[in-house]
């Protein structure tokens, strides 16, 4: 009886001998099908602002924040610009591409949402057009801004002091940095030709990027520096030390033309070494090496973030820091020091493009020390355009 009983027994266990090591399977499926849904939920690029401690607390002549309220005021917040940015134009290149606007008759329109209103494609890329020039035209009432575009682009602009001016040349994604720096040249030649026609003051030209806030006053660099033909942006960086989103160009004739043979020079290196990288850094590292080719340049000069001069191919060259000139928020040159209190240009490149609105929008009922503690504030994240 007790041999029967003890078979009965193990009778009824047998199953669970391979039940268990199955449920454990499924188990550990689930947890694993589980964490990489969590992963892919963190990894998705984030459709609201992701705010977290603010860089360079305790640091001198840094932005000091407290939440989103800033605890010292920023030198341009300090000073006002009821003077800023006469004679001065900033120019950007900025098209359209038609072919991609409502996508396909077949294929839902991807919306992207900032506070009440929700952009496809094109309206998107227009409200950072136009955030671009409300920040400039907050900080620099007195300048004039020129959109250089497409001719084939329907860009219809109605903003006081801004004009569109077509030029032609190939605008498709894939050449539309080599196409900015033809645009630019084709530009100053314009502008070469009509101050040789007229007599009056000089008129200067400032090259960005349209993902660009001017938050300073900009005028100064011509009245403070007085000896340059041309500006250029650097950072501490081995590879990259310059970046092409902000050029900055006196007005003379001596400026304008030498401006023009400088960046001839960096479209013939563009062209000759670099257009592997024709979509994306051809032009910053043809910028670089025009530079560095010039027997004199010392390269270290980039580590400090002060400005100087240098003979550059008989242009005059003012190097300044993209710590003030050229900001980029998170994950970005400079953001591990926080926002300098001299800051004048903040840079939304890449993915910040969601950034540069929530900044305008939350500007709109703030001043700007506070809107840069949102943007101090933003977070190392991935935004959803």
């Amino acid at each position: 009886m007790r041999v029967c009983t003890g078979w009965r027994r193990f009778l009824i266990f047998l199953p669970l001998l391979f039940f268990f090591p199955h449920f454990f399977s499924v188990m550990e499926l689930h947890q694993k099908a589980a964490v990489e849904t969590i992963h892919k939920k963190q990894s998705k690029k984030s459709d609201h602002l992701v705010l977290g401690p603010a860089a360079g607390q305790g640091l001198p002549n840094r932005l000091q924040c407290q939440g989103t309220r800033a605890l010292n005021k920023t030198h341009f917040s300090a000073y006002g610009a009821s003077s800023a940015g006469d004679n001065i134009a900033l120019v950007t290149v900025f098209t359209i591409y038609n072919t991609s606007l409502g996508g396909r008759a077949d294929k839902p329109l991807s919306l992207f949402t900032v506070g009440n209103v929700s952009y496809n494609k094109e309206e998107k890329s227009m409200a950072i057009l136009n955030a671009f020039i409300s920040f400039t035209q907050v900080s620099m009432p007195r300048s004039n801004i020129i959109i250089l575009t497409d001719p084939a682009s329907d860009l219809a602009v109605h903003r006081n002091r801004v004009t569109v001016h077509p030029i032609q040349g190939e605008y498709s994604r894939d050449k539309l940095m080599l196409q900015r720096i033809r645009s630019y040249i084709a530009f100053l030649e314009t502008r070469i030709k009509e101050l040789s026609q007229r007599q009056g003051p000089a008129h200067h030209y400032i090259f960005t990027d349209s993902d660009m806030a001017v938050v300073g006053d900009l005028g100064h660099i011509f009245r403070d520096f007085p000896n340059f033909h041309l500006a250029l942006t650097f950072r501490n960086n081995k590879e990259q030390p310059l970046n092409s989103g902000f050029i900055a160009v006196r007005g003379t004739h001596d400026g304008l033309l030498r401006a023009k043979i400088f960046l001839q020079k960096v479209l013939n290196v563009y062209r000759s070494k670099y257009m592997s990288a024709s979509r994306m850094l051809g032009d910053q590292l043809a910028l670089a090496w025009v530079v560095r080719s010039n027997p004199s340049f010392d390269a270290r000069r980039f580590s400090k973030a002060q400005a100087f001069l240098e003979d550059v191919g008989g242009a005059s060259v003012l190097f300044l820091p993209c710590a003030v000139y050229n900001w980029t928020p998170p994950e970005g040159a400079g953001q591990f020091h926080g926002i300098p209190l001299d800051v004048k240009v903040v840079h939304f490149k890449g993915s910040r493009k969601r950034l540069m609105l929530e900044s305008w929008n939350f500007f709109s009922s703030s001043d700007i020390s506070d809107m840069l503690c949102l943007i101090l504030m933003s977070g190392r994240t991935k935004y959803d355009f």
